[in-house]
């Protein structure tokens, strides 16, 4: 059977080093061994054909930070409340105050990330929508 002639384009002649770790190393092995392909050709398309994920914009990011650090400043709190109930001595703020405030940082932190998402897949929507006519 003859060799068909592929286009200059399609021919693969570079060559992409990667560092890996023996456990990497296997994996891909394995999982290319299960896939039935090679390894580069598992490696060409887990590269190539999926997805990235969506990063947060500039200002989501600066709020989901700064939101981080009041949660650090409210487990410091937390800890010097526990130690005051251990020992006796009058409670720098009351403990579930302290948990209901955590638990609301840590849901404003998860709808941060997740609406910021959620609105570039919207505008995305609305670009394709345009047929769209005013009453």
């Amino acid at each position: 059977m003859a060799n068909r002639k592929q286009s200059k384009a399609l021919v693969r002649k570079h060559i992409f080093p990667v560092r890996l770790s023996d456990i990497e190393l296997d994996m891909i092995r394995i999982k290319s061994l299960d896939a039935g392909m090679s390894a580069s050709e598992l490696m060409r398309r887990n590269a190539l054909m999926r997805p990235l994920p969506k990063r947060l914009s500039k200002i989501s990011l600066q709020t989901y930070w700064e939101l981080g650090q009041i949660g650090n400043n409210l487990n410091q709190l937390v800890k010097a409340t526990n130690i005051a109930l251990k020992i006796g001595r009058t409670l720098p703020a009351d403990p579930e105050l302290l948990r209901e405030l955590l638990e609301l940082l840590h849901q404003c932190r998860r709808d941060i990330a997740r609406d910021d998402i959620e609105s570039e897949n919207w505008e995305e929507e609305e670009e394709e929508e345009d047929d769209w006519e005013a009453d």
